[in-house]
């Protein structure tokens, strides 16, 4: 996301760096399911032992409450930075899905044996499919933003502190599948410990995640895929994506013994919501900086760097790419740097 959200100019983007402008899917639109979904598997592989720890249960729920009111709270955070307006501050975000969907996540894993999270997962996908269905006016739940269940929730709920006039894109009923995908990752999480031989357990993630792929793609006839209101084909498609993504990262570093090409991710992977959060603080700070340029007339230090730096280098739209993925590595060489050290910010 780092990658995504910082072109050198927006006007200049390759289209599989942007969202899908509605139904559809594009590399972009897997990066926040795919984030969700390791943190359920994370979730299944640090719980495990609490479970068999009853009397760890009541420091376990202090924890998960204090790391979601902290996600969420970093959220709002960075939506009101630098003049938190609460009159127009918009309260839904990234942060705030991530902190709802662990929170959640974390509490039914710790409640439900796999059996019942599968059904929970089942349920959440079922009720919000039937909800937005038997709801919907002017021909369908799912023709555009408004006029479906989730905008009329959120424009009611959250007026006037919303992305866009009367809905939002991590509104509050859309949170419920993607609290699916969370617990998804939660069972594959569940199954990677169970497995005794690694070959095995590859070759259930690759085929569990074609068959995910397969029933998105097959319910896309009658619910498109869709991210912003994270419709259940979007959410099976994303997580039999996860799994074969997840299927070919063990293949490799568990099966085979190839690790040393992961190590960027294991750093980046180390501290991601540290590296997320100070790396959106410092695209805002660039903009409100200004810059004076040769003619006297002044910019912020955003374009500044991109006109002068990258700009001559290429064409627009591999400047503008070459922008972000410098803005990338930056961050890497960051998270290197706490990695090196040995530095883990629990959050």
């Amino acid at each position: 996301m780092i990658l995504v959200n910082n072109p050198g100019t927006w006007t200049n983007v390759y289209a599989p760096l942007e969202h899908a402008a509605w139904n559809g899917c594009t590399p972009t639109d897997l990066i926040f399911p795919f984030f969700l979904f390791i943190i359920g598997v994370a979730i299944s592989l640090a719980f495990e032992p609490s479970r068999q720890r009853e009397r760890d249960r009541g420091v376990v729920y202090v924890r998960i409450a204090r790391r979601t009111a902290l996600i969420f709270g970093l959220g709002i955070f960075l939506n009101g930075f630098p003049l938190f307006d609460w009159s127009e501050l918009r309260i839904p975000g990234v942060l705030q899905r991530i902190a709802l969907c662990y929170g959640s996540a974390a509490l039914l894993v710790l409640m439900l044996r796999p059996r019942g999270q599968t059904v929970a997962a089942v349920g959440l996908i079922a009720a919000y499919w039937l909800a937005m269905a038997l709801t919907a006016s002017r021909g369908g739940a799912w023709i555009g933003p408004t006029g479906n269940l989730a905008a009329s929730i959120d424009s009611r709920l959250l007026n006037g502190h919303l992305l866009h006039d009367g809905w939002d894109p991590e509104g509050l009923l859309t949170t419920v599948p993607a609290i699916a995908t969370t617990l998804m990752g939660a069972l594959a999480g569940h199954w990677m410990r169970a497995s005794r031989r690694p070959a095995d357990r590859t070759l259930v993630l690759l085929l569990a995640g074609v068959a995910g792929i397969a029933g998105g793609l097959f319910m896309d006839q009658w619910c498109p895929i869709n991210k912003a209101l994270w419709t259940p084909s979007y959410t099976v498609f994303t997580a039999g994506m996860a799994l074969v993504l997840l299927a070919v990262c063990d293949g490799l570093i568990e099966v085979l013994g190839f690790q040393r090409w992961a190590t960027p991710f294991v750093m980046y992977g180390t501290n991601p919501i540290v590296a997320y959060v100070l790396s959106s603080l410092m695209a805002k700070e660039m903009f409100l900086w200004r810059v004076t340029r040769a003619d006297g007339t002044t910019t912020d230090l955003q374009h500044y760097i991109f006109a002068v730096v990258f700009l001559p280098l290429a064409q627009p739209v591999n400047a503008s790419l070459l922008y972000a993925v410098g803005y990338a590595v930056l961050w890497l060489g960051v998270a290197a740097v706490l990695y090196r050290k040995g530095v883990l910010i629990k959050i």
